[in-house]
């Protein structure tokens, strides 16, 4: 023990003595790439920044995370991350990129801690590569230049992880709980998805503590216990208030927040069952109609060019997604088909799956001659914990029924540590010719480009031929050189090894940027070339740069400006399907997706190759984040003391009126529309007492809402359009425009 001690403290004085100068152009690159234009984002995912606008104005909307000020409904994720962004918005005055600055920062923490925990046990440059290696991983800046939780989820299991291996090294109990209660935590930012690293905490402590059975299992069963406690303590305190006190809780089908962790944010989530109409239903992922989930709403609410770029994407036989082998994929959202090799689809591998080859065999040289029983070096420890972090995760996404492109940021970690790891492992075994080890490093070059090769083929007409050949050509003339020099011991042979580093990172380097250079979206961020569509793959062909993002969508009071586009996107009028997304079936001319909101919008595809899009204040936030100020107009100067403006049927409309005027605006059903929040009942009781009186509708609505929209219909006044319509070809861009306005008024 006192061994052990005395390390930390050498270490410590060790890290004291001087600084690391290689770190500050790592860093450097990560605050560039996770803060650069974040100010051109005026409204973020406008459902997350109307629920800050909406926190900031009362404990009460703070602390349930009350998607409208009036504290009807909240969002459908935890507080913790919102709690955050209100206090920054707070503190920076409310922006878009005041709510996108901690995910900001914490994407560049992240590189920071990598680094610290890599550095420690495998050397200086491991842990410089390994920091490189999560700054330029695509998903990470794409993600973390958002208002959209998983940067921050990283960073607190990253923080989780620094507790746990310094528990393991001071053997101090109290780092345990810390540990495993920052995992709680975490599970208050994005439930279950926090449990995922998991695995890698139990197998890391057993093996790793030099502890009695006995006091492994209990110091291991306390410090669960602790986690489990802070994971529900939010949700005992919000189920446990009487649901007349407190916003519903979005999303869910029982107005329960354990409810929406276990089941909508939890299992259904592997499973592929969601709901939106109050009943469970399976969706499997191969489907080409699937069940929108509240976070793939937030997709199909708002992007109608995302469905046509996947349209357009397909139309063309030589663009079609493949998968290795040959086969086409037709996953939702660009998430590809389950199976073993799901990380190497398109859509998929060119968020996260740049350097999986070099990890690969970065893993079997890391891993190389350890028995089963031991005994384990510190390295041999700490590589498996990477091991137990990256493989659980990794399965479920080859096999998950529903999940983002964008949750792939969970895989950065331990693909990061084992590129850092992996390179000065296989760098010296290659250099004290160990063998059949000694060709891993080759190997990994060899494999590594060309697997990029074949992740960037299918954007040739984007970003050109040069790049593609230039990465497969050097990719293996520095393996074989490598190969052929295995014998030579000089500096030529280091400058290779160098530049084949250099090379590897090259183009997930370009593809980290492209949210820069062609634009983000906030909704469903993801990186390349299309990366303002949010649905990755290849990009599209369209030119009219005008109508990209969000742009050739209309607002609620807005008439249609165009119609060019064959690819409609048609939200439902009643239709069985209870508000199911039609997902595009490959035609160019006739695929549609179901939208909220009741009308349908027509628009065309951003053209990739342009970034003038990109210096253009962007204001969309993927919804309907603009605002029909003629309609706004008429509604304020007809309140009469309601304290909502109006009722809609989701938070598509709602949003950006409660982001403009910070006044209440009803989602009546949810987020998604579906949430069975209101009756005719308790509708009639809120007009009788004067709480609501116009209703903007463009659709019956779906699941529990559908009573309750033909009851608005059959007892409101129609408003004529004339009044609060706006008929500029000009108007403000967004989701819904063609829907009706009613007046209802009970004595």
């Amino acid at each position: 023990m006192k061994h052990m001690n005395s390390e930390v403290k050498e270490e410590r004085t060790s890290n004291k003595k001087r600084m690391d100068l290689f770190l500050v152009p790592i860093v450097l690159i990560a605050a560039f790439l996770n803060l650069f234009k974040i100010w051109t984002d005026e409204y973020a995912n406008a459902y997350y920044t109307a629920a800050v606008k909406s926190m900031l104005q009362s404990f009460h909307n703070f602390f349930y995370a009350s998607f409208d000020p009036g504290g009807y409904v909240t969002i459908d994720k935890p507080p913790v991350v919102f709690w955050i962004q209100t206090i920054s918005a707070k503190i920076f005055g409310f922006h878009g990129w005041s709510v996108i600055l901690p995910q900001a920062l914490a994407g560049i923490g992240s590189v920071l801690l990598l680094y610290v925990l890599v550095k420690r046990t495998f050397g200086v440059w491991a842990g410089r590569f390994a920091a490189l290696a999560m700054a330029l991983t695509p998903i990470v800046p794409a993600v973390s230049r958002t208002n959209n939780i998983d940067s921050m989820l990283v960073f607190t299991l990253l923080v989780a992880t620094w507790m746990l291996f310094r528990a393991v090294r001071t053997a101090k109990f109290g780092w345990v709980l810390a540990a495993f209660a920052m995992i709680g935590v975490a599970f208050n930012m994005k439930m279950l998805q926090a449990y995922m690293v998991l695995p890698a905490f139990y197998v890391f402590y057993v093996v790793a503590t030099k502890i009695t059975w006995k006091k492994k299992i209990a110091f291991l069963t306390t410090a669960t216990a602790l986690m489990l406690a802070v994971s529900v303590s939010w949700a005992v305190v919000v189920d446990s208030t009487s649901a007349d006190k407190r916003p519903y809780m979005g999303s869910s089908q029982t107005n329960s927040v354990l409810e929406l962790a276990f089941g909508y944010n939890g299992i259904n989530r592997l499973t592929g069952n969601t709901s939106v109409t109050g009943s469970s239903h399976k969706q499997p992922a191969q489907t080409q109609q699937q069940t929108a989930s509240s976070e793939t709403k937030q997709n199909s609410n708002l992007s109608a060019d995302s469905s046509q770029s996947s349209n357009q994407r397909k139309s063309s036989s030589s663009q079609k997604m493949r998968a290795p082998g040959g086969g086409n994929q037709n996953g939702m959202f660009n998430t590809g088909n389950p199976g073993p090799f799901r990380l190497f689809q398109e859509g998929l591998s060119d968020q996260i799956s740049w350097l999986l080859p070099f990890v690969i065999f970065s893993i079997v040289g890391l891993f190389a001659g350890v028995k089963f029983k031991g005994p384990y070096t510190t390295k041999q420890k700490e590589s498996l914990f990477w091991l137990a972090w990256l493989l659980p995760v990794a399965v479920f996404f080859s096999i998950a029924g529903f999940f983002h492109q964008y949750y792939l940021i969970m895989l950065a970690p331990p693909i990061a540590a084992f590129a850092g790891a992996g390179a000065v492992a296989l760098w010296s075994m290659y250099k004290q010719h160990k063998g059949w080890k000694s060709w891993l490093l080759p190997g990994g070059i060899l494999t590594t480009a060309a697997l990029q090769v074949y992740i960037m083929s299918p954007y040739v007409s984007s970003i050109g031929v040069a790049p593609i050949a230039g990465v497969g050509a050097l990719g293996v003339i520095l393996a074989l050189v490598l190969a052929v020099r295995k014998q030579r011991k000089n500096s030529l042979t280091n400058y290779l090894g160098a530049a084949a580093m250099v090379v590897l990172l090259a183009m997930p380097a370009y593809w980290g940027m492209t949210p820069i250079i062609y634009g983000g979206n906030s909704m469903l961020p993801s990186a390349g070339p299309d990366s303002s569509s949010g649905m990755g793959g290849p990009p599209s062909t369209a030119t009219n740069s005008k109508q990209s993002g969000f742009n050739g969508m209309q607002p609620p009071g807005s008439s249609s400006g165009n119609s060019s586009s064959n690819n409609q996107m048609q939200p439902p009028s009643g239709s069985s399907n209870g508000g199911q997304m039609q997902m595009p079936s490959g035609s160019s001319n006739s695929s549609q997706m179901q939208m909220p909101g009741g009308s349908s919008n027509n628009s065309q595809m951003p053209n990739s190759s342009s970034s003038k899009s990109s210096s253009l204040k962007r204001k969309s936030g993927g919804m309907n984040a603009e605002v029909n100020q003629k309609l706004l107009n008429y509604l304020t100067k007809n309140n009469t003391g309601e304290k909502y403006l109006f009722a809609t049927t989701d938070s598509t409309s709602a949003a950006p009126y409660i982001i403009k005027t910070g006044k209440p605006v009803m989602a009546m059903g949810g987020f998604s529309g579906s949430d069975p929040i209101l009756t005719v009942s308790k509708l009639k009781a809120m007009i009788k007492k004067g709480e609501v009186k116009y209703f903007y509708l463009s659709g019956i609505g779906k699941g529990g809402q559908s009573d309750v929209i033909m009851w608005i219909k059959e007892n409101s006044k129609e408003i004529p359009s004339s009044k609060w319509q706006s008929t500029s070809s000009s108007a403000q861009q967004g989701p819904s425009g063609n829907g009706t306005l009613y007046e209802i008024t009970l004595k």
